[in-house]
């Protein structure tokens, strides 16, 4: 809200914001900064707004920076505000009539100048203060003799019936009982109370998010950290709020702590930006209307600070830019959050203004936050993803689902509006790591174990096909990249997938031959976009290559199961689904998505992957809880015809993934039948193990070493990409000499490179 310049100081106007009245008040040109808490004044002022405004629900006072107070704060003073009305209109305390039938020459006009002071002045300017001291007055009145006159007894009851409404008025507030039991040493005029009670949001004047920056006063610190660039850094602090089983991550972003000065500046240059009105075809390419933005923000910024004579270094001006150009084409304070490595989930609810942002932790699960962006933000965004993506978002396609890319950080972006959502626009950001996952990582993070990760590597390189199953937020497509990075770098592949997810770019910049095909989301209705099951049928026509789906949803199982029949024994095709259970899958592909059942027994393995959670409710993780065989030789049901085999199962005591007797005892097929065509593993199951311990012993080598040495880069893809690459050059050397890739040989050979690549790194 911004205010026109011949505006009166003081004046107001009233917005329909969110389902709510937002109450805006003038005070550009003010002496003062806004603070009902310190003045009295405005404490006073904002009685009279609320008087004539009995419905609003939140006020902001617009000055240099905005100042908001909310609906818990104003609540406060709307009771004042009514206590007030009550006096005037029905008591009438101007006109003296509540004294009327009792009036006495000797005692009305000290009487009437006391009321008149209490309710005109005190009451809307000091509203404990009027409550002490009617209090004080009332009990001085009715227990001093010398104050019951014989002349004027009715006079007498009259002011005391008039006192003791006003003390047992201001009793009944919420704002009197939230200090009752502290009045003890309550000083006249003391406004410490309302410090407590009334502190404002301070919003600058060039975004229309909310931010509660003051921390909460029954609040534990348990953390606090930084993020983002040293240039652009911003402040985190994990707060345990008194009486509540969230916690409350706090945001300082570097634009809610600037200065006057540089608040004025950017607001200024922020107007002039806003002339010009980017075109949908610019944003096809964001990241180069990022750069051209910055760089007359930049310009625009100096010129400014130079006509208005302020000394000004480039590093201020550099910020300044980056600040201005995430409040003009960004997407705000989300590109603030997208920073932080530890944030999964980051949700926004509708309707917008009106809630705080969502966030899930990785260490403190689901978090409130102290951000409530408006519905500016909300409205200004779907505009901008409608034109990123080339998706509709309307009433006739109220959902979207597209992709954000900042940089190195990228999220997964769900949008609904009306009428779906019936409160408007609802955002879910699923942010994702900016470097790929990869299986020594989950090792590490006990998401899964050395021996799980060894058997994936072996399935994997024996060209198996493998679904991904899990609840929402269980972390499949994290564990499909991972487990894409174990593909061997000789290998092509090709991933479909509706929304970008997968470290198709990362494994391209490590010398991964790969293609990436975007489809048609399941839920969209209207777009230029191909067609899923269409993507995975041309996919089969590009040439050998591994195939990524990254989600099944729809009709593209049928096209995957194709995939899978006419991939199987060549090249590894996985991809990722929802399904809490083996069965879980079986039902949803079968019974949901329509596959044959004979169909199904194309997939090899299914891995599932949920998170489990503390007995207290309050902590939860995520674990992989078993890697299941589809066996083939059942009909119907797999589960009365023991279509399943158990190769690994979560043991919830031990929090650790177990092998089951039959995949120790060699009772799989699919691992027989990938040693059934390898020279030196055919029929020699213990040939096999060794293979499977070796590939185990060595991800367990790689994070053990890793947390020795201090260095966790040798966790992320280069690293793990390499040490696969090394492995699979040890092995083929040993089998060349014995026939086999001996499990003792190849690690002893392995070991002693990671030694050395370790000294070298130093």
């Amino acid at each position: 809200m911004m205010f026109k310049p011949e505006t009166k100081l003081y004046s107001y106007e009233v917005k329909r914001e969110a389902a709510q009245d937002v109450l805006y008040v003038n005070y550009l040109g003010a002496p003062n900064v806004p603070d009902i808490a310190d003045a009295p004044i405005t404490m006073a002022r904002t009685v009279d707004y609320l008087i004539e405004n009995p419905n609003a629900s939140k006020v902001v006072f617009v000055q240099q920076r905005n100042y908001s107070y909310g609906y818990n704060q104003v609540s406060l003073l709307l009771e004042v505000a009514k206590i007030y009305e009550n006096f005037i209109k029905q008591e009438k305390v101007l006109l003296t009539s509540a004294l009327t039938p009792y009036i006495c020459k000797r005692c009305i006009a000290q009487r009437y100048e006391t009321m008149r002071y209490l309710i005109l002045t005190l009451l809307k300017q000091d509203p404990i203060a009027c409550y002490m001291e009617a209090r004080r007055i009332y009990q001085e009145e009715k227990t001093n003799p010398k104050n019951v006159v014989k002349e004027c007894p009715e006079c007498e009851t009259g002011y005391l019936k008039l006192l003791g409404k006003l003390v047992v008025m201001l009793e009944k507030t919420a704002l009197i009982k939230s200090v009752q039991d502290r009045l003890g040493n309550y000083q006249l005029r003391d406004r410490a109370f309302y410090k407590e009670m009334f502190r404002s949001e301070v919003i600058p004047n060039f975004t229309f998010t909310q931010l509660m920056a003051s921390l909460p006063a029954n609040a534990e610190i348990i953390d606090e950290y930084e993020i983002g660039p040293e240039e652009d850094r911003s402040t985190v602090t994990i707060l345990k709020v008194q009486n509540q089983n969230k916690y409350l991550y706090h945001l300082t972003p570097p634009e809610y702590t600037l200065n006057e000065e540089m608040q004025n500046l950017v607001n200024l240059a922020r107007n002039v930006l806003l002339e010009h009105k980017p075109k949908a075809e610019e944003f096809t390419d964001p990241s180069r209307i990022r750069q051209i933005f910055f760089n007359i923000a930049r310009d625009l910024i100096s010129e400014l600070s130079n006509s208005r004579k302020m000394t000004i270094n480039y590093k201020q001006v550099s910020k300044l830019a980056t600040i201005l150009v995430r409040h003009t084409i960004g997407f705000g304070l989300i590109e603030v959050l997208l920073q932080d490595e530890r944030l999964q989930d980051i949700v926004l609810n509708s309707p917008a203004g009106s809630v705080p942002l969502f966030v899930r932790h990785q260490d403190y699960d689901e978090c409130d936050t102290n951000i409530i962006p408006s519905q500016e933000d909300a409205s200004s965004w779907a505009a901008k993803f409608r034109m990123m993506s080339g998706r509709a978002l309307d009433e006739a396609n109220p959902v979207l689902d597209t992709e954000l890319i900042l940089g190195t950080a990228r999220a997964r972006v769900a949008i609904i509006q009306q009428p779906l959502s019936p409160y408007g626009l609802a955002y879910a950001f699923r942010r994702h790591r900016e470097k790929p996952w990869t299986l020594p990582l989950f090792i590490k993070n006990k998401m899964l174990n050395p021996m799980a990760a060894g058997l994936l590597s072996f399935l994997i390189d024996g060209g198996r096909t493998l679904l991904i199953a899990g609840t929402r937020s269980s972390g499949k497509t994290s564990l499909l990249g991972a487990c894409m990075l174990e593909i061997m770098q000789k290998n092509r592949v090709i991933v479909v997938e509706g929304t970008m997810e997968l470290p198709v770019d990362a494994m391209r910049n490590l010398g991964y031959d790969i293609l990436r095909m975007k489809v048609r989301e399941a839920l969209a209705r209207e777009t230029t976009e191909m067609a899923a099951d269409e993507g995975i049928r041309t996919s089969l026509r590009l040439g050998d290559s591994c195939l990524i789906v990254g989600e099944v949803r729809s009709t593209e199982a049928l096209a995957l199961y194709e995939a899978m029949r006419v991939g199987a024994l060549a090249n590894m095709v996985a991809g990722t689904i929802h399904g809490a259970s083996p069965y879980g899958v079986f039902d949803r592909v079968v019974n949901d998505l329509k596959v044959p059942a004979t169909s199904f027994k194309a997939t090899d393995i299914i891995m599932v992957a949920n998170p489990i959670k503390s007995a207290d409710g309050l902590h939860r993780w995520r674990r992989v809880l078993e890697i299941s065989e589809v066996r083939k030789q059942w009909q119907t049901d797999p589960i009365v015809e023991k279509g399943f085999l158990d190769l690994m199962k979560y043991d919830v005591i031990k929090d650790d993934l177990k092998a089951t007797e039959d995949l120790v005892n060699g009772e799989s097929e699919v691992l027989k039948e990938i040693a059934s065509n390898v020279k030196g593993w055919a029929g020699s199951w213990d040939a096999v193990w060794d293979n499977i311990v070796l590939r185990a012993k060595v991800k367990q080598a790689l994070v053990e070493t890793s947390i020795k040495a201090k260095m966790p880069e040798m966790l992320e893809a280069e690293w793990t990409l390499k040490s696969s690459n090394v492995f699979h050059e040890i092995s083929e050397k040993i089998q060349q000499e014995l026939g086999v890739p001996k499990g003792k040989r190849v690690f002893k050979e392995w070991e002693d490179w990671l030694k050395k690549e370790i000294k070298r790194k130093r």
